[in-house]
């Protein structure tokens, strides 16, 4: 048995082939769908990078597992307690490499830079070979498909292996060489990208919106700056040609990527192993392109973030198949159990989708919740054709409380509807609050990880920022958006909140005396 996981960092499925995109990203990709099963309705639990792997590979929405941020307290997994044995539970088949190493009996490879970038190092437990590539994550194809091949050169052809596979280009910064050149530059813009969506975002607030693109973490605010290294990603948008900017940038990532992928496929078929090898491709997240005024970041719980593309090509299984039935990605260890004819663990949350592999019959989720916590804290429920959002930290975007949208038709989620569908809007509350009751009660843990961002001074990407980006607004004759923020976040300016006490004190005495 051979298993190869293309894990495509930021790629979203609206921007490939088989999902319906116009422009030519992904021919290799699309190849492997028309052999294989492609899943349509398929999203990360937890977003972005890490608390979306750290799901997948412990089986465990970030509620359970604790990891729902990039920093804090949120930004490490929960300690077992004194549960915890001399192993632990992610190193005897709690872990999804450490369940095919021992249950299927299959030698386990990372090649990945991942773990180390986020410094989540129990994504390595499992494996039994971790090829570091080095660069944290800022790596391009042409560094990492050496790698990828030398390892096939050298194991390709033994019947007993699992290789996970990280590719970065379609991540922010977009990095494809100058000498790649631009396969879109002279094709047309999709249709959304035009003036009258423009000028609607320019009215947006927050990191990148299409005035600030760029996070300055040296010196805590946002910022329209570019960088000579990467002229694929520009510091704002003021213009179609910027904005083609963006999205030629982001698709010349992909469709690199993908030629890389391609020549992965071609030594595999040289060594006459193609077609005995499983094939799954997916992401950690999708990217946000123009999805709530955000361009070229994956800050959200919503359909441009979270979901994301999953096809799998299984020798044997369904050829050419579409599933459009709710899953989350950590349905995928389950999914993999019952395909081996192997116990899941009992630790995992996830539910397998096997059937449709095997047979193409439905297996839907009725809903699925889909969790944000660190560009804003953010939940959100998908069922029917709905997208629901709960915003708890709007990463100063001002973002509405509530948010509803119909995604089929209203895919690019460009009109709030919940005061319209008040009906709506309390059924997904009960879908949400029954399942935060449930994984609350299953995480035998009185804490919800969400509140522990909160309480920690907000989203790792947007803490304390305010006070420097107001400072930009204000410059920038938006002065306006920044009392808004202000009055949102009134912790972050204390001595406002000192003085309305002061000044309520002071009436209180004043009716005293």
């Amino acid at each position: 048995m051979r298993v190869l996981f293309l894990d495509l960092d930021s790629v979203s499925p609206r921007h490939l082939g088989c999902y319906g995109y116009e422009r030519n990203t992904s021919p290799n990709i699309d190849k492997v769908a028309k052999k294989g099963v492609t899943f349509t309705n398929y999203y990360t639990s937890d977003a972005p990078c890490a608390p979306s792997r750290t799901a997948l590979m412990s089986g465990q929405f970030g509620i359970r597992n604790g990891l729902v941020g990039h920093g804090g307290t949120a930004g490490d997994m929960r300690h077992e307690g004194v549960d915890r044995t001399i192993f632990g539970r992610l190193s005897v088949g709690g872990s999804l490499p450490s369940f095919l190493q021992l249950g299927a009996g299959l030698n386990t490879t990372l090649i990945s830079p991942f773990p180390q970038r986020h410094a989540t190092y129990n994504f390595y437990a499992g494996f039994n070979e971790i090829i570091n590539t080095g660069k944290f994550g800022m790596e391009s194809a042409e560094q990492v498909s050496p790698v990828v091949h030398d390892w096939v050169e050298r194991n390709g052809e033994k019947d007993d292996w699992f290789l996970y596979v990280n590719y970065w280009d379609a991540h922010t910064p977009y990095r494809a060489p100058e000498d790649f050149g631009n396969p879109f530059a002279n094709e047309p813009l999709p249709s959304w990208a035009n003036e009258e969506t423009l000028e609607k975002h320019k009215k947006e607030v927050g990191p990148h919106t299409v005035h600030e693109l760029v996070i300055d973490h040296q010196n805590e605010t946002y910022t329209n700056v570019e960088s000579d290294q990467f002229p694929r990603s520009p510091g704002e948008i003021k213009t179609l040609d910027d904005l083609r900017t963006m999205i030629d940038g982001y698709d010349c990532g992909i469709r690199y990527v993908d030629d890389h992928v391609g020549k992965i496929f071609d030594l595999l078929e040289q060594k006459g192993i193609l077609d005995d090898t499983i094939i799954i491709i997916s992401a950690d997240h999708g990217e946000n392109m123009g999805q709530l005024g955000i361009y070229g970041e994956h800050g959200t719980a919503d359909d441009g973030t979270c979901r994301i593309p999953m096809i799998i090509s299984w020798p044997g299984m369904k050829e050419g198949f579409v599933d459009d039935g709710l899953h989350y990605h950590l349905d995928l260890p389950v999914t993999l159990a019952e395909m081996l004819d192997l116990p899941p663990c009992p630790d995992w949350d996830g539910e397998s989708f096997a059937s449709v592999l095997k047979e193409g019959k439905e297996c839907s989720r009725d809903y699925v919740v889909i969790s944000q916590c660190a560009h804003v804290a953010q939940r959100s429920v998908r069922f029917g054709d709905w997208l629901y959002m709960r915003t708890y930290h709007d990463g100063y975007h001002l973002f509405d409380k509530e948010m509803l949208f119909n995604i089929k038709q209203d895919p690019r989620e460009e009109h709030n509807v919940a005061a319209q569908n008040k009906d709506v809007c309390m059924e997904a509350v009960y879908y949400l609050h029954e399942w935060h009751d449930e994984m609350m009660f299953r995480s035998r843990n009185d804490v919800d990880p969400l509140w522990t961002v909160i309480k920690e001074g907000g989203p790792f990407h947007a803490k304390g920022f305010l006070k420097n980006y107001g400072e930009r607004l204000v410059q920038t004759g938006r002065e306006e958006q920044f009392n808004e923020l202000k009055k949102r976040h009134p912790n972050e300016f204390p001595e406002q909140a000192d003085y309305k006490r002061l000044e309520f004190d002071n009436l209180m005495r004043s009716r005293l005396f």
